[in-house]
C-alpha cells in the first residue's frame, strides 16, 4: 500500500512507541498517587507537559491534556461560550468537531455567523464586533491545506479559539505569537499516539468544564492522566519540530513531483486551494479534482490498486454530501464531485509518488470510460 492519507492519521514514530513502552510496563503508577511510583509518573507527566509547552510557545500551566482535538474543541467552545445571549463567529470550512458544537449552540439560541472565504479557501477579512463571545478559526484546513490568518482575528479584541490539529508539527506554531485564547491539537496528526491531544488555554482564562469528578489539570479536565500517551505525544512533537524545516522542504518537492507526474501522464486535473510553494499552503496537502470522475468510485478504485487517500476529512468519509469546504469556496459541481485529498508525510518517498501517480492516472482514465 502507498499511504497518501497523512492528514487522517500518521504512522507512529518508533521513538514515541519506545518512550511509552516503559511507562506502560514499569513506571505505571497513578500520577496523583503520593507514593514513589506515583511521583515517578507525575514527573514524567510534568516533563512532557513542559516539552509540549516549549514546542508550542506556551507555558506549561496553559497545557490541558485531552483525548484529542475533538474533545479539546468541544471543551473550548462550550467552555467559553458563556450564558445566553451570545454571538459566535466561524467559517463553514471548519472541521466537523467545531461545526457541530456551534450548531448545538445555535439550536440553544446562540447567534452563529459563518464568515465568507475566497476561492482559494482563505477566510476574508471581517470586522468582528467586540460584543462577540467567541471566534472559531482553524489554523490550517484539513482538506485543502490553506493556512488561515488567525493572528489577524486574534487582534480583533474578541476571544479566539483555534483548531490547530492539522498545523501543529507541520508548520511553526506559537500559541503566544498567535495571540489566541485557546488552541487544540491531536498527537496522531504528527506521528504521536491516537487518543491523546491537548487544549492550550491562555493563562487566566475562565473555562466552564465539561466533566466533573477530580482535581486534575486545575479541574479543566478531571480524570487520571494517561501518562504513556502524553509522553508519546511529547516525543513525537519534539521530533516534528526539530525536523520541521527539512521535512517541509521535502514535502514541497513531493507535491510538485506529484502534480508534474500527473501532468506528464496527460491526466486533466484541477488543484483546489493553494498550490505547492505558496506561503499560505500546508506542506502536507493537495486537494485535486479530476473532472469527469466520481470521487467515491475513484476512491474505491485506488484502494483496490493499493493507494490510500480520501475524499475529505476522515470523520466525514461516510457522508454522501458534497464537501462543505469546497462548497464554501464556490467550487463548480463537476470539480466538487471529483475532488480527492492526497496528503503526504515524513515517511512518503519519491518512489511512492512515482508509483502512486501511475496508478492514479490509470484509475482516472478507467473511471472516465465508465
Amino acid at each position: 500500500m502507498i499511504y497518501l492519507d497523512h492528514n487522517a492519521t500518521t504512522p507512529l514514530l518508533p521513538e514515541a512507541m519506545e518512550a511509552m513502552r516503559s511507562l506502560m510496563t514499569e513506571a505505571f503508577g497513578n500520577p496523583s498517587s503520593s507514593h514513589s511510583a506515583g511521583r515517578r509518573a507525575r514527573q514524567s507527566l510534568e516533563d512532557a507537559r513542559e516539552t509540549v509547552a516549549n514546542c508550542l510557545g506556551a507555558s506549561p500551566e496553559e497545557v490541558v491534556f485531552t483525548s484529542g482535538a475533538t474533545e479539546a474543541n468541544n471543551l473550548a467552545i462550550f467552555g467559553l461560550c458563556g450564558e445566553l445571549p451570545g454571538a459566535m463567529y466561524s467559517t463553514a470550512m471548519e472541521h466537523l468537531c467545531v461545526i457541530e458544537p456551534l450548531k448545538q449552540l445555535a439550536n440553544k439560541g446562540y447567534s452563529v455567523t459563518w464568515l465568507p472565504v475566497n476561492t482559494r479557501g482563505i477566510v476574508a477579512p471581517f470586522p468582528v464586533p467586540r460584543s462577540a463571545r467567541l471566534v472559531c478559526l482553524q489554523l490550517a484546513n484539513h482538506e485543502t491545506g490553506a493556512i488561515q490568518p488567525v493572528a489577524a482575528f486574534a487582534n480583533c479584541g474578541v476571544p479566539v479559539h483555534c483548531d490547530a490539529a492539522q498545523a501543529v508539527g507541520k508548520i511553526p506554531v506559537s500559541f503566544r505569537s498567535l495571540g489566541v485564547t485557546a488552541m487544540s491539537l491531536s498527537a496522531h496528526k504528527f506521528r504521536g499516539p491516537k487518543g491523546i491531544g491537548a487544549l492550550i488555554l491562555k493563562k487566566g482564562t475562565k473555562l466552564q468544564p465539561r466533566a466533573f469528578g477530580g482535581h486534575q489539570q486545575r479541574g479543566h479536565r478531571p480524570g487520571t492522566e494517561p501518562v504513556p500517551l502524553v509522553v508519546g505525544m511529547a516525543v513525537a512533537l519534539q521530533h516534528a519540530v526539530r525536523t520541521m524545516t527539512d521535512t517541509a522542504l521535502a514535502l514541497t518537492q513531493l507535491r510538485l513531483r506529484f502534480l508534474a507526474k500527473l501532468k506528464g501522464a496527460a491526466v486533466p486535473f484541477i488543484v483546489n486551494g493553494p498550490l505547492p510553494g505558496d506561503a499560505d499552503s500546508l506542506p502536507t496537502t493537495l486537494n485535486v479534482s479530476f473532472p469527469g470522475c466520481r470521487a467515491d468510485i475513484l476512491l474505491m478504485a485506488l484502494d483496490l490498486v493499493g493507494v490510500a487517500c480520501s475524499t475529505g476529512s476522515a470523520c466525514s468519509s461516510g457522508s454522501l454530501l458534497p464537501s462543505p469546504v469546497l462548497t464554501a469556496m464556490g467550487v463548480p459541481d463537476d470539480v466538487l464531485e471529483s475532488a480527492m485529498r492526497f496528503s503526504f508525510g515524513e515517511t512518503t518517498t519519491f518512489a511512492d509518488i512515482d508509483a502512486a501517480t501511475e496508478r492514479i492516472a490509470e484509475c482516472v482514465r478507467n473511471s472516465r470510460m465508465v
